[in-house]
């Protein structure tokens, strides 16, 4: 067993963001076993060695609904809008992660950003390229992460380097699956890249893969832009909606993950929490690109799940402080004030249950993964002064909200494994 000494942040059992300014967490096999007052759990366990990790404050891990590992080298490219920004620059960045060396290098990369950020948990793309699957799930079982990730499916309108071959790729993933699903804290995701780069057959085997793997995930995107959307329709003239076209499929279920959800009407809403499904919000990726502004009223309204994320290399960081400000800055243009403690739910416990996992991931608490880091709100000077003037939790969770970056993060922990290099 091993203790850590500091403030702490975690959900009560109503949900509820609470502080304590004097913890102590204990960690006993990956897991957490106590996280509450300091005196209280220290007299319970006075032979248990702890560090100080005063006067910072320990935080779940972030958890991400949706990143594109093989899109780290892209970020910030400018372009007109998303397709040009697929063809002018995704596409042919993605063809090199069929080079395994190309892609096991870029996945350490790749985990060292999202670590840096403090996120502890992310819902994965990879390329159409086995081997990049193979080599983001090694480099994540090394550091002994909970990560969810899969192979891109694309057999339809695709530049030939990314396309795969529709029979072969339902092979490869079937393979993937054996191979890593479940597999330390591993994950698997059938992953349609969208609707207009998979032919039906490609969607309803990665269905039929799904239904043969029970807890297994599916993500995919939807509902992203204008012209996306004029396209799908073009190439399925008979579903109702995008969104329709794969819940036709199949591929509208539980443990499934839909990123985007912008340009969603009641009935497709509705049909999202029936089904189970939920849907990854991408604030600074559909800013950078114009696609449009999730509609957290609407959601709301409709009541399904829904997680943060930063969407890289569409989004432009991987820092959940400024995915967390970008979804307040969208909320407020819709007239709805989303609250500090909404937004950091958002992106650590609410996401976690989005994607399956929130009795897993997601909180300081006992019985959840120990994956939590350590804050520090005077990481700047304008950030000290600001957060050491705030007269509320709500307040000081702002402030980091605003000014916070990667330098708030100082400690990481992994599966109750501290992680170091940063």
């Amino acid at each position: 067993m091993q203790g850590y000494r500091a403030a702490l942040l975690r959900f009560d059992a109503g949900d509820v963001l609470q502080r304590v300014d004097d913890a102590l967490v204990i960690v006993d096999e990956g897991r957490i076993l106590e996280a509450d007052a300091f005196a209280a759990v220290a007299a319970r366990h006075p032979d248990v060695a702890w560090v100080d990790w005063r006067p910072w404050v320990l935080a779940p891990g972030f958890v991400d609904t949706h990143v594109h590992f093989p899109q780290l080298d892209v970020i910030g490219s400018p372009a007109d809008g998303l397709l040009p920004w697929l063809e002018n620059y995704t596409f042919p960045h993605e063809a090199r992660f069929a080079d395994p060396a190309y892609a096991a290098a870029m996945a350490e990369v790749f985990l060292d950003e999202l670590l840096r950020n403090g996120v502890t948990t992310a819902m994965v793309y990879c390329s159409s390229h086995r081997a990049s699957a193979e080599a983001f799930f090694a480099a994540s079982l090394r550091r002994g992460l909970r990560m969810v990730a899969g192979k891109c499916l694309m057999d339809s309108n695709s530049p030939d380097p990314v396309r795969d071959e529709t029979a072969t790729s339902l092979v490869e993933s079937q393979a993937l699956i054996e191979r890593w699903h479940g597999r330390g804290r591993l994950g698997y995701a059938l992953t349609p890249r969208f609707a207009a780069s998979c032919s039906e057959a490609q969607m309803r085997g990665a269905a039929e893969l799904a239904d043969a793997y029970p807890g297994t995930w599916v993500q995919t995107h939807v509902a992203e832009n204008h012209d996306e959307i004029a396209w799908v329709a073009r190439l399925f003239p008979q579903a109702r909606s995008y969104l329709d076209v794969y819940d036709r499929l199949g591929l509208l279920r539980e443990r499934s993950m839909y990123a985007h959800c912008i340009y969603l009407d009641h009935e497709d809403r509705a049909r999202l929490a029936a089904s189970g499904a939920s849907a990854a919000v991408c604030p600074t990726s559909n800013l950078f690109l114009g696609s449009g502004l999730f509609d957290f009223g609407a959601a709301a309204q409709a009541g399904f799940q829904w997680g943060l994320a930063c969407d890289v290399g569409g989004g432009t960081s991987f820092s959940p402080f400024r995915t967390m400000l970008a979804a307040y800055e969208v909320a407020r243009l819709g007239a709805l004030t989303l609250a500090p403690q909404t937004l950091w739910y958002r992106h650590t416990l609410g996401a976690a249950r989005a994607m399956g996992l929130g009795s897993q991931v997601g909180n300081v608490a006992p019985g959840y993964d120990a994956d939590f880091i350590a804050l520090d709100d005077r990481a700047t000077p304008l950030l000290a002064r600001r957060s050491g003037a705030a007269a509320s939790l709500a307040e000081w969770l702002f402030s980091l909200i605003v000014l916070g970056d990667d330098r708030v993060v100082v400690q990481r922990v992994a599966g109750g494994v501290p992680l170091a290099g940063f």
